[in-house]
């Protein structure tokens, strides 16, 4: 080969690195994928944060208040996600900024919340005495905190809402934390690139609906740290099972939950069957006026047809069963650090959730995981003893 054409070559291999390597710091950012708009809400001081959470929750909410660092930015976070079926959809979620601790690099924690009745609970409307209020007190210690509103609230609440099922809750909210890191690229927060998750109640469910879904497929997508799971229905074929055996408390607002769990596996599954397939009167005509929002307080088995009941129990009804089955996240080996917190009284969510999942995880090797049991506890009055551990968990685990 000649000089001239060894020059020649040369030049070009040159050009072709320069372009590659050139200076990007004029570019424009990235288009966000995911996030579509970002509206800040409220900015709360730490002092006003310190009243607002004793006025919310009581005085022994002032228990947590010690742990108030700074005041927060509240913002309102729109994206883009599918549903079960595919069909693409604006969601909505909060996202909580501290504004004090700016030299600080922080984590950030995704936190699922519980079931909602009332669509104006949902994170992003920030109403007093909901999860967000609980969510603003995490972000005040150090963390930047997102709390989706789920399919079915806010941006999306004329979406039926998947609620207990894993698929419909874990993926729309694996793309809300892919809006939430676009959003903290927009906003140029100072992020650390770790990732927590948790949530109580349906939060527990979702939350370990996420970390299943993150650690199996996108593990290299995000870094996740840790995961705190309070009181959530794993095991949804033996919670189910219990219920038919044995006799609930008879609650009006846990039977709520039950129907809605029956009647949202009944419509996703297309078994579209009729309501007094599943219910007897004088039960079936409330649901059939008003949903899982009708107020019944009996032993759920009570209201329930003998005949689906039988066959649930005798294992003939397998599309049912199948679609419960399809549901249960518990018998799988976690990776990351992950609490289990459960109160041992608790007549809505029976601990047996907690217990089987802590035995099937330990059984497929997991040496991560760790059971807490809240001995005494209702699923009401574990609350305070899950948001503490969990506050302990992700601070011990934020800048690993």
């Amino acid at each position: 080969m000649s000089m001239l054409k060894s020059y020649k070559w040369l030049f070009i291999v040159f050009a072709v690195f320069f372009v590659a390597c050139k200076d990007t710091k004029n570019d424009p950012d990235p288009q966000p994928s995911y996030l579509t708009n970002s509206v800040l809400v409220n900015t709360i001081s730490q002092a006003d944060l310190k009243t607002q959470i004793v006025a919310s929750f009581g005085p022994e909410a002032s228990a947590a208040s010690f742990l108030i660092r700074s005041g927060i930015k509240q913002y309102k976070i729109s994206y883009k996600t599918k549903t079960i079926t595919g069909e693409s959809i604006t969601a909505s979620g909060a996202v909580m900024v501290p504004t004090d601790l700016s030299t600080e690099k922080l984590a950030l924690s995704c936190v699922q919340h519980g079931t909602l009745f009332n669509e104006k609970d949902a994170p992003s409307y920030f109403n007093p005495a909901t999860e967000s209020t609980l969510g603003s007190v995490l972000a005040s210690t150090g963390f930047i905190v997102g709390l989706p509103d789920y399919i079915g609230y806010g941006d999306s609440k004329d979406v039926p809402h998947p609620y207990e099922h894993n698929k419909g809750s874990s993926e729309s909210n694996v793309d809300f934390i892919r809006a939430v890191k676009e959003f903290i690229a927009k906003e140029k927060l100072n992020w650390n690139n770790n990732l927590m998750i948790g949530g109580y109640s349906q939060g527990g469910y979702v939350t370990l609906a996420m970390q299943k879904l993150i650690e199996e497929k996108y593990a290299s997508e995000f870094n996740l740290k840790a995961s705190s799971c309070g009181a959530g229905a794993y095991n949804k074929t033996k919670t189910i099972e219990s219920f038919l055996k044995n006799k609930t408390s008879g609650e009006a607002s846990n039977n709520r939950s039950y129907i809605w769990v029956l009647q949202t596996y009944d419509r996703i599954y297309g078994l579209n069957r009729n309501l007094n397939t599943y219910f007897i009167e004088p039960y079936l005509s409330q649901i059939q006026k008003d949903g899982h929002m009708a107020l019944i307080s009996k032993s759920f088995d009570e209201i329930l047809q003998p005949s689906f009941v039988t066959g649930i129990l005798n294992g003939t009804d397998t599309k049912f069963i199948d679609a419960v089955k399809d549901n249960d996240i518990y018998d799988w080996a976690p990776k990351v650090p992950t609490n289990l917190y459960h109160g041992d009284k608790d007549t809505y969510v029976p601990f047996l959730n907690s217990q089987t999942a802590y035995d099937a995880m330990v059984k497929k090797g997991s040496t991560s995981v760790k059971l807490i049991p809240i001995s005494g506890g209702t699923h009401s009055s574990s609350v305070f003893d899950f948001f503490m551990g969990t506050y302990f968990l992700f601070s011990a685990n934020k800048n690993l």
